[in-house]
């Protein structure tokens, strides 16, 4: 085993293999015995496409492609899309981004288009969809109207192409979903300032019939015999009920989540079994597991994933998306009578060595009175080692949202650094997913506060526990991650380099410059504008670039419609001014989040080159570099 300096290790999970070496598999629906999944592909310049394996299709099947290789099928509604295509009756539906017009592609036909062209590119937009009895689409659709606020609602898209309004008033709708006798449509609605994991309502044919500003309803579903389920977070805890004789009763209670922070359409976390019986995904402390629901009560099934959404059921099998410490994502089917699993799709092929693979250690750590939560992973190479007597680097991965979270399962941007002997902490700060809704609401006014905080106590217990140099600390994150990053370094002198990706810059300029959904997020994350103004410039990192002494490096895609470039050229222009060490990397056609390979691969070496001149090691991999300013 050779002696190397902490981050020249080499390794052979480079950032080529991570861009190129697979793809992300992102939805799954069954139809007449067939499974369907779309799959994103940074190799084709992020493209996302459909494909079918049939009935006959064994453990490993590829699948055919359905959709032409001039569609690219994603949804902007929200921005964040997701739930851009359905199947039915062997028939897909789907939103192309390039127009976002809704198209109908018959078994070996070309898709054709059903929804009208708007007067502006992109002005009607359309995801979250079903089939009714009669042929028509009911869907959420998203218009942009010039000059005022985009207006979303339900819409009903008959055969003959021909649309109707089914709900409006609202500012957001989700889940348009049919009773099993297609006469009943029940849906959520919420309005701002709220966002889905604040307060949303569930409607049938108009009438709500539970949630509140203050109660988050999630995946309204009808059982086989016509009962209506959804999750809803009333205990404290996502959880199971029914709407049933005029009453909300609860289905299963534990402490546990069943539902997942509504980014994205077409989230699902159960499915009905034909005798009434549901299979669903449970969180406990962000690792998610599959459990059958009998008579109120939950079996636990004994699987090998950490990670287990969205999740589907058909006939006697559930469907979901699995991954693992040591397994990539892959399309899995599951017998829940007898546990017994068939892996359909892998998001990877090529097998990680283990000897390469750093295993995730759940750690719960003090932090201001509270107890907070990460997962840490510790350098691991099989052919390096660091210098008898020093310890590792660390990097602190905050991610975004920021109501989100992070699981313990394979990733191979945190194996790109243990591998080359970084230390890694992925922080579930307060206000993080999969621990109920206390914790879940910690950052509620306190944006800024809590997620810095525990940013910086995760790292200080691992320097206190001995596990890494409390001298090599830096941060990293991308959007409300890249803000966490930010505010870090200019309220704290913990960390000795930061690395932000279209990270929130500035709260005055953000409220004005973003998109609907999240148009009202910070006045729960830190107060109602214009009324506190004053916090809205006290959390602005932007505000006090002066208080940052550190080297930055700032990544932006230069089509990001929800953290526009205005953000990240407002803390560059400061650094500069400043004459603070800092890089500004730009790329071309990357919206908020990089999904073109040559982008991803770019990016990540840059910020291993960048690490490289701050803390004094020379990279393995062979880098181009960039120019970072004012760096002596």
């Amino acid at each position: 085993m050779a002696v190397k300096a902490f981050g020249s290790w080499s390794s052979p999970i480079s950032a080529e293999s991570i861009a190129q070496g697979g793809v992300g598999l992102t939805g799954i629906a069954v139809d007449g015995g067939s499974v369907y999944w779309s799959e994103l592909r940074p190799s084709e310049g992020g493209r996302s496409a459909v494909l079918k394996a049939t009935p006959e299709r064994s453990e490993g099947a590829i699948g055919v492609e359905i959709t032409p290789p001039e569609f690219n099928v994603r949804s902007q509604v929200h921005e964040y899309g997701g739930g851009a295509w359905w199947v039915s009756g062997g028939v897909l539906f789907f939103a192309n981004w390039n127009d976002q017009r809704l198209y109908r592609q018959e078994p070996g036909r070309t898709p054709v288009a059903i929804t009208p062209s708007p007067d502006r590119p992109r002005a009607l937009r359309y995801a979250d969809g079903i089939v009714a009895p009669d042929g028509s689409v009911i869907c959420v659709r998203e218009r942009h109207v010039e000059g005022r606020e985009a207006i979303n609602e339900i819409v009903r898209i008959s055969p003959d192409q021909s649309v109707s309004v089914v709900a409006e008033g609202n500012d957001f709708y989700a889940f348009p979903r049919l009773s099993p006798d297609g006469t009943t449509l029940a849906w959520t609605e919420w309005s701002h300032p709220n966002l889905p994991w604040d307060g949303t309502f569930l409607s049938v044919d108009g009438t709500i019939v539970a949630g509140s500003m203050d109660e988050s309803i999630f995946q309204p579903q009808w059982s086989p015999d016509g009962v209506l389920h959804f999750v809803s977070d009333r205990s404290g805890w996502w959880n199971l009920y029914r709407f049933v004789d005029g009453r909300v009763e609860p289905v299963v209670e534990m402490d546990a989540d069943f539902g997942v922070a509504q980014w994205v359409f077409g989230s699902s976390t159960y499915g009905f079994l034909p005798d009434g019986d549901i299979v669903c995904m449970y969180d406990r402390d962000a690792t998610q597991s599959i459990g059958i629901v009998r008579d109120g009560k939950l079996q636990p099934l004994d699987l090998p994933y950490t990670t287990v959404v969205p999740l589907i059921t058909s006939g006697n099998h559930a469907y979901f998306i699995g991954a693992s410490p040591t397994e990539h994502s892959q399309i899995v089917k599951l017998d829940p009578a007898t546990g017994a699993i068939d892996v359909i799709k892998k998001s990877r092929d090529d097998a990680i060595d283990t000897g390469y693979l750093s295993m995730p250690e759940a750690i719960s750590f003090p932090s201001e009175g509270r107890t907070s939560h990460a997962f840490f992973y510790a350098p691991h190479n099989k052919d390096a080692d660091g210098p008898a007597g020093s310890k590792p680097p660390l990097l602190v991965f905050s991610h975004g949202g920021p109501t989100g979270s992070v699981r313990p399962a394979l990733n191979l941007t945190i194996q790109f650094w243990t591998s080359r002997g970084f230390a890694v902490v992925d922080v579930n700060y307060g206000g993080s997913t999969g621990y109920g809704r206390d914790y879940r609401r910690l950052l509620n006014g306190n944006w800024g506060i809590v997620d810095v905080e525990d940013s910086v106590n995760a790292a200080r217990y691992l320097v206190d526990r001995g596990d890494v140099d409390g001298e090599q600390l830096a941060i990293r994150g991308g959007s409300a991650g890249g803000f966490t990053t930010l505010a870090c370094l200019t309220v704290t002198d913990v960390f000795k380099a930061g690395a932000n990706y279209f990270g929130v810059a500035d709260f005055e300029t953000f409220v004005g410059d973003t998109h609907k959904f999240e148009s009202r997020y910070l006045d729960s994350l830190v107060g109602p504008y214009p009324e506190r103004k004053d916090l809205y410039y006290e959390r602005s990192p932007a505000n006090f670039v002066d208080r940052i002494s550190v080297p930055v490096i700032t990544f932006q895609g230069l089509e990001d419609a929800i953290v526009p470039p205005s953000q990240s050229e407002q803390i560059v222009n400061a650094l500069r001014a400043k004459k603070i060490p800092c890089a500004y990397v730009t790329y071309e056609g990357e919206q908020h989040g990089f999904r073109q390979a040559k982008n991803m691969i770019h990016s990540l070496e840059t910020e291993l080159y960048f690490y490289g001149r701050v803390f004094g090691f020379e990279p393995a991999d062979e880098i181009e570099g960039v120019e970072i300013e004012n760096l002596v």
